[in-house]
């Protein structure tokens, strides 16, 4: 079974980030140019414990479905998401947060097995490795900016409350 690990540095607070990775509305933009969509289940805000999210996507040229549900959740250290239907056999999705010298390590464990035997583990080696490898990439990379773009606001508002109380 694969297992891809993708480690991201954030310079923002461990709430922030936890937030953004469960949070559907964010998922959808940045995995917006598959044409990712929530259809049925938990379709916008933020995802909790026991909640489901149907999506639909266009992957290597083909309407695919898939659902997951949040199956362990320790806010704001951890929540795993697990496939419960779609084209994969399985897919777990480990999300782990740490807070670090003022900032936030984001991890994701995403450990999937494919259908079809020998000819998805062929698949897995070709290809679908690497294509999640990226995806999961592309989805960090706006949380990340997204985070920091948060972070940045909070200290300009302070920086101006500040300066209102030195009047």
């Amino acid at each position: 079974m694969p297992q891809i690990e993708v480690e991201t540095e954030i310079y923002s607070d461990i709430h922030t980030c936890f937030d953004l990775a469960r949070d559907i509305d964010v998922h959808k933009e940045s995995l917006k140019h598959t044409g990712e969509i929530p259809i049925a289940g938990r379709t916008s805000g933020l995802i909790k414990l026991g909640e489901w999210v149907s999506w639909e996507a266009l992957h290597f040229g083909i309407v695919q479905h898939l659902t997951s549900k949040i199956t362990e959740f320790d806010r704001p250290n951890y929540f795993v998401d697990e496939m419960i239907f779609g084209a994969f056999k399985s897919y777990r999705n480990e999300h782990i947060f740490k807070q670090e010298n003022g900032k936030t390590i984001m991890i994701n464990k995403f450990d999937f097995e494919s259908p079809y035997g020998i000819i998805g583990k062929l698949v897995n080696w070709l290809f679908l490795k690497k294509y999640m490898t990226k995806l999961l990439k592309i989805r960090n990379k706006m949380l990340k900016s997204t985070a920091e773009d948060i972070e940045v606001k909070k200290l300009r508002s302070k920086l101006r409350l500040s300066e209102f109380t030195k009047l």
